[in-house]
């Protein structure tokens, strides 16, 4: 498939010879001639757990080594990228390095930030989220130290010899014996791209991985390599991606019986003193055993097989019953997951992500309920939010945008919230169960998932309860794996475009010049037709602005010597626009002038720009953390989408409306300019990417304020053409997102003017003072009462009598 790919000058001047692994049948790469595995789990045991393989590191003294040694060979060291991967479409969280690059600079499209490059990233995999613990080695947050180079014909960076002399470097840098490294032989592909790549082993343990991606599905009309059925081709840009274990470096430099003992000391001493388990501590017996779980679970995959197995080989090696093996070693893996998750929600809720029961948010939710349950189960008393808030602080406030009082304060309701669902949801499971016993069938997996991704309600509580009603079920043992894997990725389905058929013509014709972008004050303008498909007519230049980004297309007309034709919709395919028109009098090059509906493009306009205001003023009045989740616009109002832990109040309201208010009286400018993506994001964060990720290598950058965000909507040229913001209503749209509709500039007065007449008609009703309006109405409303009272006494009087004459 790629053998010639690894038929490299490093592996031959150095002496490696390639053999073939006697267990898993894997090529690999040693100097050890006499070797005959390749070194990787399950092929060959830890040989480090006690008799460490590197100089002895801390996680920070281990991350400063990597970052050290590749700045002092020629990498630039570059900040890491928040958790929550807000510059991609297609995946929630950040899982390795190169996500930190795609999809715009692992396309050519845009440069990368520094070439050659050094980071180390934290990334978030949940899809191993049941091993967490058990196994000694899974996490589900880890930082993955990379260096990566971008190589392209013009600039070639370096490649795979110098990446693999790299390694080298390093593995000796921290006291590794080179000489017992391997080089397994694994191509790599995902994504759409492919490539060589080589494991990096040592001591039976998988510490890097080095993929060489030069490979695409898009063919590049060079010929064809097939890679697990499929054809791949030679693309222009060759890239290094490399990852290496912080963790499992860290763990090897310490020998520890896993390699959370090596990553988190601090917390699981204080975890264990305060759930009682202080003999754990400097315990040889129980390091023994712990020590030998990790090894038998390095052997086989537990995902994929029944811990049960895992607990009886350990078990039949040490010399004990699995009963009391368990009883041993599972609060300890409680102890061990509750470190990771912590560490892991620190990250999550640090970098502005609130839980919630979709995107991001569900997948902090989850970890978070995972995380109550394990203090349940290992009786641990401390308060969940301050371990969090104790991990940001080990890892480092500086790191964080979010305020550790807000963590607190988003801890504390969703441990309120979990309480509700547990009382809700075990009546629902209980119904469930009793269905099925009374049908006498096991209840479907399906269901199972429905009650803990639909309900909300945790397996160990479906588990109890299910039992107790003698239901027939089984629950895997990757359950919560599964479910996370179905909300890892953003599978969101686009609506077809109207415009598909004509793509391949589209293509033929240039860009459109956008001149509502340059002069978006102007309502008139002439153009010359370049095209008409059926209804749509292309123009070379327009001030109609196309549908998108949650704001309505302009209408208006278009105007010949001999025709008036209406413009009804606008879109956008590439960088054409397309004129909807209701009539068919047009043809190509005719000369016309566009006439805007002024008042329409001016509302929009005003809508557009106040978003930004109030989204700024949500910000400054609730925290960092608010962030778009949508938003839609109208001639006559708009709506915002914003992510929030907790219900906004009316006092939070009002402060929104005034500081909203106060930054259009400032009559601030509108700074727009177009930047060179990775440029925009290094100056500005990745808060930039509200209303969604644009594509392209340059970035549309409007700034009101301190509001910035990459934005191709039409805009106010200052914040005081926006006119009054009216706060209309708030509502509570799903678990962690409140909508703000709004109203702006004319349409907000109308909106207050409409809101006075009720009030005066109301008054006129009542014969009173608008200002008198809630006192009368209180009144009445408590007279209201009082009389229905008291029409309920006399009801029951007269049934009384009534029976009475009745029987007498």
């Amino acid at each position: 498939m790629l053998e010639n790919e690894y038929q490299l000058d490093f592996f031959k001047e150095n002496g490696f010879v390639r053999k073939i692994c006697k267990k898993c049948g894997s090529p690999f790469w040693t100097l050890d001639p006499s070797r005959e595995v390749c070194g990787d789990a399950p092929c060959e045991p830890y040989q480090f757990i006690g008799n460490p393989i590197f100089k002895k590191h801390s996680l920070p003294e281990m991350r400063e080594a990597y970052l050290s040694f590749f700045e002092k060979n020629g990498h630039t060291r570059i900040n890491r990228y928040p958790v929550a991967a807000r510059w991609r479409d297609d995946i929630y969280l950040t899982i390795a390095s190169i996500a930190d690059f795609q999809p715009f600079v692992t396309s050519g499209v845009c440069p990368p930030p520094a070439n050659p490059l050094t980071i180390s990233q934290p990334c978030i995999r949940l899809n191993d989220l049941d091993n967490v613990g058990r196994s000694g080695r899974h996490f589900t947050c880890f930082e993955m130290m990379a260096h990566h180079a971008f190589n392209t014909d013009e600039q070639p960076i370096y490649w795979k010899d110098r990446c693999l002399e790299l390694c080298t470097g390093f593995v000796n840098s921290v006291g590794g014996d080179v000489t017992q490294l391997t080089f397994k032989e694994n191509p790599w592909f995902g994504g759409g791209n492919a490539g060589a790549s080589v494991e990096v082993l040592m001591g039976g343990l998988e510490v890097a991985t080095l993929v060489f991606m030069n490979l695409s599905r898009k063919n590049s009309g060079k010929p064809p390599v097939m890679i697990d059925g499929k054809d791949y081709y030679e693309m222009p840009l060759r890239i290094v991606d490399t990852g290496y274990g912080l963790e499992r470096f860290t763990w090897a430099s310490c020998g520890t019986p896993t390699a959370y003992d090596a990553v988190f000391p601090e917390m699981i001493s204080r975890l264990l003193n305060n759930a009682g388990m202080e003999h754990y501590l400097n315990n040889p017996e129980i390091e023994h055993i712990l020590g030998k779980n990790a090894e038998f679970a390095g052997l086989m995959d537990i995902r994929g097989e029944k811990i049960s197995d895992l607990r009886r080989q350990v078990a039949d090696y040490t010399g004990i019953s699995v009963s009391k093996l368990e009883e041993i070693i599972v609060p300890m893996e409680n102890i061990y997951a509750l470190c990771d998750h912590t560490r892991c929600l620190a990250y999550m809720l640090g970098d502005l992500i609130v839980p919630s029961n979709v995107r991001d948010g569900y997948l902090a939710r989850m970890v978070l309920r995972r995380s109550i349950r394990m203090m349940q189960e290992a009786k641990v008393d401390d308060d969940l939010g301050e371990l969090i808030v104790a991990q940001m602080e080990a890892i480092g406030l500086s790191n964080f945008e979010q305020e550790p009082s807000i963590v607190r304060e988003i801890i504390a309701r969703e441990v309120e919230k979990y309480e509700a669902t547990i009382a809700r949801g075990t009546r629902t499971v209980q119904r469930l169960g009793q269905n099925y016993v009374k049908k006498n069938e096991e209840v479907p997996l399906a269901e199972l998932i429905t009650l803990y991704d639909s309900h909300g309600i945790p397996v160990d509580t479906i588990n109890k309860v299910l039992t107790e009603t003698g239901a027939k079920f089984e629950i895997p043992d990757d359950f919560e794996s599964q479910i996370a894997d179905m909300h890892s990725e953003n599978e969101g389905e686009k609506a077809p475009s109207p415009l598909a058929k004509y793509e391949e013509r589209i293509a033929k014709l240039p860009a459109t010049r956008k001149a509502y972008y340059e002069r978006p004050a102007d309502m008139e303008f002439e153009a010359i037709v370049l095209d008409i498909m059926d209804e749509y007519v292309v123009l070379d230049a327009t001030l109609f602005y196309p549908e998108g980004g949650g704001q309505p297309a302009d209408t208006g007309m278009l105007v010949t010597a001999n025709s008036m034709v209406r413009v009804e919709n606008v879109l956008k395919s590439g960088d054409v626009i397309l004129h909807k028109v209701n009539d068919f009098s047009l043809k190509r090059g005719d000369r016309v002038k566009g006439v805007l509906d002024e008042e329409r493009r001016w509302a929009l306009m005003r809508h557009h720009s106040g978003t930004h205001m109030v989204l700024r003023a949500a910000k400054e009045v609730l925290g960092p953390h608010i962030h778009q989740a949508g938003s839609q616009l109208s001639p006559e109002t708009a709506r915002l989408d914003i992510r929030h832990y907790t219900h906004i109040t009316p006092e939070q309201m009002k402060e929104i409306e005034v500081r909203a208010n106060r930054l259009v009286m400032e009559n601030l400018p509108t700074v727009i300019k177009v930047e060179p993506r990775v440029k925009a994001e290094q100056k500005f964060g990745f808060a930039l990417y509200q209303g969604g990720v644009p594509p392209g290598k340059e970035l549309r950058v409007v700034q009101m304020g301190a509001e910035t965000q990459a934005c191709a909507g039409t805009h106010c040229t200052t914040t005081g053409e926006i006119g009054p913001i009216k706060l209309l209503r708030l509502e509570h749209i799903q678990d962690g997102v409140e909508r703000i509709e709004f109203a702006c500039g004319f349409a907000a007065l109308d909106a207050m003017q409409h809101i006075q007449s009720l009030l005066n008609t109301s008054a006129d009703a009542l014969s009173v003072q608008t200002e008198n309006l809630p006192a009368t109405v209180e009144r009445f409303f408590s007279e209201w009462k009082d009389q229905r009272k008291e029409i309920e006494k006399l009801r029951a009087k007269i049934a009384e009598l009534e029976l009475s004459r009745l029987e007498g």
